[in-house]
């Protein structure tokens, strides 16, 4: 992302934030300062600035910096704030306790899709998928049915950016074989992803729709091959795309 009239030091505390995001046990100072390349002053002055606003906590024992709690209360305003997270949970609902298997809503942001919604169901299954994670939109069932209803030249702008990385054996990595799967999807109404994202996980999505008839969103429905076999997946696909509907009606798609 281009970084055009940003104040420095806002543009460091958010840098320090995102470092330190990634590491589960914590960052020290000097860890900090030798990944950043910034003297060591520098960072622990962002640091207690941070730390003050409970964006920042520093262990007691370890003196290393971890995020703060501040962070979960400005995500559970944001995921209240989403409609379609509070239109679509009785839809999803229904979809957890009819099929028992994970159940997603997803949003589109800056050619990635975000979680915003997971349901686990009663089948024991082992994702990495969680609510506030990014995943790409080319290997996800989600992702296409998003991109089936962009106009083309985002999605080849998408591809241009992002690219088609493989993540397992059966990602689908060229580009004219990619835009093919997306008019396949627009045209049956859902998308699928057979083992592209995660090896051993399949999954089935649909498009929503919001009041202006624009893609908002995703639904899908997730679990291991042994359970979404070509059979379910098929018999899936129909309830897939009503629940998508129903979303989109709740929204006030009317198309």
């Amino acid at each position: 992302m281009e970084r055009n009239n940003v104040v420095k030091s806002v543009a460091r505390a958010l840098d320090i934030i995102e470092l330190v995001g990634q590491s589960k046990q914590g960052l020290g100072v000097t860890e900090i300062s030798k990944q950043m390349d910034i003297n060591k002053s520098s960072v622990f002055r962002i640091l207690a600035t941070l730390s003050q606003y409970g964006y920042i906590e520093q262990h007691e024992t370890t003196g290393k910096y971890k995020l703060g709690y501040m962070f979960l209360d400005i995500s559970s305003k944001l995921l209240d704030s989403l409609d379609v997270r509070a239109e679509a949970q009785p839809i999803l609902q229904e979809l957890e306790e009819e099929t028992n298997e994970v159940v997603h809503l997803v949003v589109y942001d800056q050619g990635e899709v975000v979680y915003i919604e997971k349901l686990d169901g009663n089948e024991a299954l082992r994702m990495h998928s969680k609510v506030g994670k990014r995943a790409p939109v080319h290997c996800t069932s989600v992702g296409k049915a998003i991109l089936s209803h962009l106009p083309a030249a985002d999605v080849l702008t998408i591809i241009e950016r992002k690219g088609l990385p493989a993540h397992t054996p059966y990602t689908i990595v060229e580009k004219e074989v990619f835009v093919q799967e997306l008019s396949r999807v627009k045209a049956n109404g859902y998308a699928l992803d057979l083992e592209e994202n995660e090896a051993g996980i399949r999954c089935i999505a649909a498009p929503v729709f919001d009041h202006t008839g624009k893609v908002a969103a995703a639904v899908s429905i997730s679990g291991p091959t042994l359970r979404m076999t070509d059979e379910r997946l098929r018999s899936l696909s129909g309830r897939m795309i009503q629940a998508g509907r129903a979303i989109s009606k709740r929204l006030g798609y009317s198309g």
